[in-house]
């Protein structure tokens, strides 16, 4: 047997750093596998919420009764959105889905969400099955009808509303209550939005519930003509209630008018502007985190990379002075307003004229910008039969 040329002592200290190793080895590979079986049991708890929230929706559905599906622009808990739901629940004859903005998304026009995540939430409103969403109305339709959210595959109608103020003429353009109808028209799904001629220091809640019980008799017209397929195909409705609901003359046709807004933009102090103080009142202390993340960072990373430390501390500084900011710079900040504007048209059918003479305003509405003639006449012959 040949002799072993290295020196015992060595041998003995080479078998001692093997075995660590094999036990750092094994160590890593129990690790390891906690890992996966935390990674696992991890992704089945993910998958169970998701199946959770899933079937969360699927409680209070019955597939014997048509789905009415609704939205609004002012927000998930705006009493509109919850005097319609409320009536539409007690009728006890639909399926009522909703899912509408967390926070008031007036005046968002046609607007999606797009390249960011939103987050939807379960929301409490009796006898309905509803979602509050972190964006716009038209997101909340969208995501309705793609079929992720809701049991349904595809609602009867879809309605938005009640919203606060009028949407007449151009403003229909940046209304993001009528948007999120139109969506609901360009996927295919009847749609009808509802409006209340909100005047501040005049109106009151109540005046949304009234709103309601006086849209009621179309809102019903307009569910059973579309199940027997009589419904106007190609248009959307939006209705108009007066200031005072219950004094309203009746229904009448209109056309969209010229009626505008005055967009009136004002110059706002910082100091007045409550997220802008608390912006600026942040500011000190975020910038100091972000400097001391930023060199506690480039210090590991140089700490990994370099063995010199005069090195380590060139970077540190280099962070530092990265993060100067420009103190010269003005900031200004402005906040949008919309004023009522005087309208010479004199049109006793166009949208805003009926309103101010106290009729509640039905204009049909496309997808086009214009209204075909034989779709206007369909939807005139259709309101007539229906009121």
């Amino acid at each position: 047997m040949k002799n072993n040329p290295l020196p015992p002592g060595l041998v003995s200290n080479l078998q001692d750093v093997f075995k660590k190793k094999g036990n750092i080895a094994s160590v890593q590979d129990n690790d390891i596998d906690d890992d996966n079986k935390s990674n696992n049991k991890k992704n089945e708890q993910e998958e169970e919420s998701a199946v959770q929230f899933s079937s969360s929706t699927n409680d209070d559905y019955d597939p014997s009764k048509p789905v009415i599906f609704v939205t609004n622009s002012e927000g998930i808990d705006s009493p509109g959105l919850t005097s319609l739901v409320d009536v539409l629940v007690r009728e006890g004859l639909y399926n009522v889905s909703v899912c509408a903005p967390q926070l008031d998304k007036s005046f968002s026009g046609h607007s999606f969400t797009h390249q960011e995540s939103i987050s939807v939430s379960t929301a409490e409103i009796k006898g309905a099955t509803a979602y509050e969403v972190s964006g716009t109305p038209v997101d909340c339709v969208s995501l309705a009808l793609s079929g992720a959210l809701f049991a349904w595959s595809k609602p009867l109608m879809v309605i938005v509303g009640v919203n606060k103020g009028p949407s007449c003429g151009h403003d229909m353009f940046l209304s993001s209550a009528v948007a999120g109808a139109r969506q609901a028209l360009i996927s295919g799904v009847p749609s009808l939005s509802i409006s209340l001629n909100w005047k501040k220091g005049e109106s009151q809640e109540s005046h949304f519930k009234e709103a309601v019980s006086v849209c009621l008799p179309v809102i019903k017209a307009a569910i059973r003509d579309v199940e027997k397929g009589v419904f106007p195909k190609s248009s959307s409705l939006h209705i108009t209630v007066p200031t005072s609901p219950k004094e309203n003359k009746g229904f009448k046709l209109t056309k969209q008018s010229l009626w505008r807004s005055k967009p009136i933009w004002q110059a706002i102090a910082a100091n007045r502007n409550p997220l802008a103080a608390r912006f600026m009142a942040n500011q000190p202390s975020m910038g100091l985190q972000l400097a001391q993340l930023g060199r506690d960072a480039s210090a590991a990373g140089a700490a990994r990379r370099l063995n010199s430390q005069k090195k380590s501390l060139e970077i540190v500084e280099s962070v530092g002075v990265s993060r100067k900011v420009d103190q010269t710079r003005t900031v200004k900040y402005f906040r949008l307003e919309f004023q009522d504007s005087n309208q010479e048209e004199t049109d006793e059918n166009l949208d805003f004229r009926a309103i101010e003479n106290g009729f509640v305003s039905v204009t049909p509405l496309s997808v086009s910008q214009l209204i075909e003639p034989d779709i206007e006449k369909a939807a005139s012959e259709w309101i007539s039969d229906a009121i």
